[in-house]
């Protein structure tokens, strides 16, 4: 089970105009609480950065699945309703989950998102897919334990 992070990191960029800018970006990470979250972005982003950076914001996100596409380069949040059959009170109940699929476009990411529900076991209904702003993710890889 992952426990997700979104990371913003603020730090001065050069603009094309050749003057430093104030940019931030966010970063979703997988961390067991906040201050390792904080402590694992600041390790990744290390080798990208020259000079400082600062960790502006970090809040949990409840993420139930997360599909990677290599020729992906947005990530998009999708609001899914799995519809669960009740039937002890013979209705349908639905519970909405959120999913993050890396994807090229809008309709690439409707797309995976489809083709990874066919192996679910209950039926669904898409609600929402939004870009987001995210700039990389970062799962826990078991070769990091110190």
């Amino acid at each position: 089970m992952y426990n997700w992070f979104e990371c913003k990191v603020s730090f001065d960029k050069m603009g094309e105009d050749g003057l430093l800018k104030r940019t931030s970006e966010s970063y979703l990470v997988d961390a067991l609480s906040f201050t390792e979250a904080e402590k694992r972005i600041s390790k990744e982003m290390q080798p990208f950065i020259s000079g400082e950076f600062l960790v502006a914001n970090i809040k949990r996100v409840k993420i139930t699945d997360l599909f990677y596409n290599e020729g992906g380069d947005k990530w998009y949040r999708c609001k899914v309703n799995l519809i669960i059959p009740d039937e002890d009170k013979g209705i349908e109940r639905k519970s909405a989950v959120t999913m993050m699929v890396q994807a090229t476009n809008l309709q690439e990411a409707v797309e995976q998102l489809i083709a990874q529900m066919k192996t679910s076991l209950s039926d669904y209904e898409i609600v929402n897919v939004t870009e987001t702003m995210l700039m990389d993710v970062f799962a826990f890889a078991p070769a990091e334990k110190e």
